[in-house]
């Protein structure tokens, strides 16, 4: 059989025993406890042939490939769908190219060391899934482990894969749950709360744990999640055609204030079923003995965007000493403040620092539309006073010269048109989550469905419910807007304004969202009224629950982001939370920072910009190594400093990328690429 499941019994406990006590006489045996947040918890073993842990048992070949087919498209296998969101998933972060580096630089073919193998990369172990929630069926955060066949209890490791995105468990496969994997790491992952939870009123339906849908009444608290709702409210937006709700945006939690906590909590989960697998039998013959704690296992906190977010805020939480270290790449982290710290690059301070995610988006969503060629909202914002007169490219490079005046480096000029959609839908998330909106609120007139060629609301197919657990990345359907000038509700970008009559991608919407960030009037700079300034509130709180102090407590840790990143820029994420961090923790700290020329947030860009962009994934694994070795050594020495790293394009998607285009990561890096903290000035070279 390729693989057995078993359950785990729902044993009582206060919370995970995590305290070393070998066999010292003078100490009594720890016994593994259950942490108290924890459900019943299911696993399987994949033989890493026909299935596994990485690769879902399509390996390297089959992830490169087209998806993989349904035996029953309207009925898929909850095994079907694991297979599937692995492969999306795991080709959402990666650029699944052989020219960009798949398959000689990254991949499941390509091992520990970075030698390229024959192998499809398939491994083989045991996976562990459970509901980290407090009892009410309403939190429901999937938490996953993953230990690989090769693990060795006496040269533990656990590597945390928070999910980028709003992604489901899934999320973090390709990025620190291959390295971990690949270096016989145990894998830590959750879904953050945010991830994969479609609702849908027409027929009252949820994912569950494992992706298969069942009906709200039937899933009880084993639904991921849905909407809190009277049934009567729930009838009348279910005559709303195509209208879902999703979690991260309708859960009215603002999951992202306890991303850290979850993350720890994935630890946690991992050291339990460690010590349940590893620990030795104790004399009831039902507990066992903790074998394993943070004293005698390497743990790192990784993955990449909010993933990384929340690997340092997780570290910033670790009050049980839980992670020994951080290595995360392009983190979408929030600096609690813009001020007591300088950024600057090539002597000159930052045009903007540290600023909140919902601010930027919110700024961005008004004009990357412009850039992306939408004369009308270019002509809009220039009617409101937001952009100057002039043809379409001076609007154009008016837009770029305020995104740049934000904060934006000009390496992103070259992505910023194509980051329109993406902000579009940060903003309008977003601000729901923050907020804690019920989704028949409708923020600003923006709702979310699927939508046919003209763009009008249409509902989801059976099929597509079906396997909506490994399609969707999180964030689910189109953003629809409700107030559309002639009374039809359609996708935002053919939404007509109130205010103005003109086909502007609905920019009374995005104006109202800005608001929402800033608390005052976009076009005016007056008072809101009551309602808005209401609203207005409840996001500014929640924006402030999800603010980092910065303070790493003296863990190491190594951040890694692209100069070029567009949807986090530089300016408001790593170079800020390092001056943050600075003023936390001063000459004591342990965090680095690495940036990567010619690097952005998504490497999928990396085949379609050849000329510009090259994959941030490989400083990922560098990344990993360096603090793998430094914590097995217990010196950070060895860590590497602070540093850009010049990569180098190509001329044409035809020519493959070699380590000449992506150098590694200096161990003493000449003195023009070096990144420099003193006192509370960050100073990047050009």
């Amino acid at each position: 059989m390729k693989r057995t499941l078993t359950r785990f019994a729902a044993l009582a406990g206060a919370g995970a025993a995590l305290a070393s006590c070998g066999s010292n006489s003078h100490m009594p045996d720890e016994l593994n406890t259950l942490p108290s947040y924890l459900g019943t918890i299911t696993s399987t073993t994949y033989d890493g042939a026909s299935d596994d842990l990485l690769t879902a048992g399509l390996g390297k070949t089959g992830l490169a490939a087209a998806a993989p087919a349904y035996a029953d498209p309207a009925n898929p296998t909850a095994s079907e769908l694991r297979r599937n969101a692995i492969w999306a998933n795991y080709r959402a972060v990666l650029d699944i190219n052989a020219n960009s580096g798949y398959g000689t630089l990254y991949g499941p073919n390509v091992d520990a060391k970075g030698n390229v193998t024959t192998s499809e990369g398939k491994v083989a172990g045991t996976e562990y899934l459970a509901y980290a929630d407090d009892g009410t069926g309403n939190q429901n955060v999937t938490l996953m482990v993953q230990v690989p066949a090769s693990f060795d209890p006496d040269h533990a490791c656990i590597v945390t894969g928070t999910s980028s995105g709003s992604r489901g468990v899934y999320g973090a496969i390709g990025s620190a749950g291959e390295w971990g994997l690949k270096n016989n790491c145990a894998v830590a992952y959750a879904d953050k709360g945010s991830g994969t939870g479609l609702y849908t009123f027409d027929d009252d339906s949820v994912n569950l744990q494992n992706g298969i849908r069942a009906t709200r009444t039937a899933a009880g608290k084993n639904g991921n999640f849905a909407p809190v709702l009277s049934d009567a409210d729930r009838a009348a937006f279910a005559k709303l055609t195509g209208r879902v709700a999703f979690k991260h945006a309708h859960s009215q939690q603002n999951p992202e204030k306890d991303w850290g906590k979850f993350t720890l909590q994935a630890m946690e989960f991992a050291f339990y079923v460690l010590n349940e697998k590893y620990g030795v039998l104790a004399s009831d013959n039902k507990s066992h003995i903790v074998r394993l704690t943070p004293r005698n296992t390497v743990t790192i906190a990784s993955s990449i965007s909010n993933g990384a977010g929340s690997a340092l805020l997780a570290a910033e939480q670790d009050t049980k000493g839980l992670i020994g270290g951080v290595a995360a790449t392009e983190p979408q982290i929030q600096p609690k403040t813009t001020t007591g710290y300088t950024v600057r690059q090539g002597g000159t301070a930052a045009t903007a620092q540290g600023k909140a995610l919902f601010d930027y988006s919110t700024y961005a969503a008004l004009y990357q539309p412009c850039i992306a060629g939408s004369a009308g909202r270019c002509t809009a914002l220039t009617a409101k006073g937001l952009l100057v007169a002039g043809d379409l490219p001076t609007q154009q490079a008016d837009a770029k010269a305020r995104l740049k005046a934000y904060g934006w480096l000009p390496d992103s000029d070259v992505l910023q048109a194509a980051h329109a959609g993406t902000n579009i839908l940060v903003a309008v998330t977003y601000a729901n989550a923050y907020g804690k909106f019920s989704v028949t609120d409708k923020v600003c007139g923006f709702s979310f469905a699927p939508v046919d060629a003209t763009g009008l609301p249409v509902a989801f197919t059976a099929a597509q419910k079906a396997s909506s657990f490994a399609t969707q990345n999180g964030i689910i359907g189109s953003v629809i807007y409700e107030n559309s000038a002639d009374g039809i509700p359609k996708v935002y970008t053919a939404g007509i304004s109130p205010s103005n009559g003109q086909a502007d991608q609905s920019l009374d919407g995005f104006l109202c969202l800005r608001a929402l960030a800033t608390g005052m009037d976009p076009v005016t700079g007056g008072v809101l009224d009551v309602g808005l300034q209401a609203q207005s509130a409840r996001v500014r709180a929640g924006m402030a629950e999800v603010a980092a102090t910065g303070n790493l407590h003296g863990k190491p840790a190594i951040i890694v982001q692209g100069r070029s990143d567009t949807l986090i820029p530089v300016n408001h994420a790593s170079r800020a939370y390092l001056g943050l961090n600075a003023m936390a923790e001063g000459a004591t700290s342990k965090l680095r920072y690495i940036e990567v020329t010619h690097a952005n947030h998504f490497d999928s860009f990396t085949n379609a910009l050849p000329a510009s962009i090259v994959p941030l994934h490989v400083y990922l694994f560098r990344a990993l190594d360096a603090m793998y070795a430094s914590l097995k050594s217990g010196s950070t020495s060895s860590l590497p400093p602070s540093q850009v790293v010049r990569t180098v394009t190509r001329a044409d998607a035809t020519t493959p990328i070699t380590i000449a285009n992506v150098p590694p990561i200096a161990a003493t890096p000449a003195a023009g690429d070096a990144i420099n903290v003193s006192g509370t000035v960050v100073d990047v070279p050009n």
